[in-house]
């Protein structure tokens, strides 16, 4: 495999060519794509123009580690549906547990708010849902995200990602099809391929999702 140095400009880059990847296998069957904010919503933006496609968020959180918050142990998404993954080491405490969750769900329930309104999630039964990120680290966020999907009767479920190790969850499995562009050996963080990767702000998202909204 060639170097993985800069595969990627920024997540419009990557929302592009992932789209091309996409478009020949999945236009034809009319897919809903869910970006999962804040950075997966910009990569989904370019990807379902690229694809021609409907667009829309599946809101979810990763429950971090206290200590650690750049690593889940489980994650959150906006049914309120709660994964913790089995495989954890160093685990905290059930109260401790029961305070990150409670934590996310209050900040759930904010970004509903404050990004969908009073719009609801699209009718997914019967569907072709591609869930897209802007790289898999553990695979643990987008977990509870397949399983929502799956309860609003989603046909065949999709994740589609620029970038993701070879260590990932192994529920993320339960998805019909995991669509991946780069699969580095030497990965260490989902950043590693862009060329510009950083968090983005509430007002850069809430750009994006201005510009979403037209093909939402």
């Amino acid at each position: 495999m060639k170097s993985t140095k800069s595969m990627f400009k920024d997540r419009k880059d990557a929302g592009e060519k992932l789209g091309k990847y996409l478009k020949a296998q999945y236009q034809h069957l009319d897919p809903l794509i869910l970006g999962i904010p804040r950075g997966g919503l910009e990569v989904a933006y370019y990807t379902a123009k690229y694809v021609g496609s409907q667009l829309s968020m599946l809101i979810c959180k990763k429950l971090p580690y206290p200590y650690n918050k750049e690593v889940g142990f489980g994650a959150i998404a906006e049914d309120l549906s709660v994964y913790i993954s089995p495989d954890l080491r160093n685990a905290p405490s059930p109260e401790i547990i029961g305070r990150i969750i409670d934590e996310q769900t209050d900040e759930i329930n904010r970004r509903i708010k404050a990004y969908r309104g009073e719009k609801t999630l699209p009718d997914m039964a019967g569907r072709t849902v591609i869930l897209v990120d802007d790289g898999i680290a553990t695979g643990v966020t987008l977990v509870p995200a397949i399983r929502l999907c799956k309860n609003k009767g989603a046909s065949k479920i999709v994740i589609a990602v620029p970038v993701c190790g070879s260590n990932y969850d192994k529920h993320l499995n339960e998805a019909d099809a995991l669509e991946i562009l780069f699969q580095p050996k030497d990965f260490y963080a989902v950043g590693q391929v862009y060329e510009s990767f950083y968090n983005l702000s509430e007002e850069e998202f809430m750009a994006i999702l201005k510009k979403a909204s037209s093909i939402c």
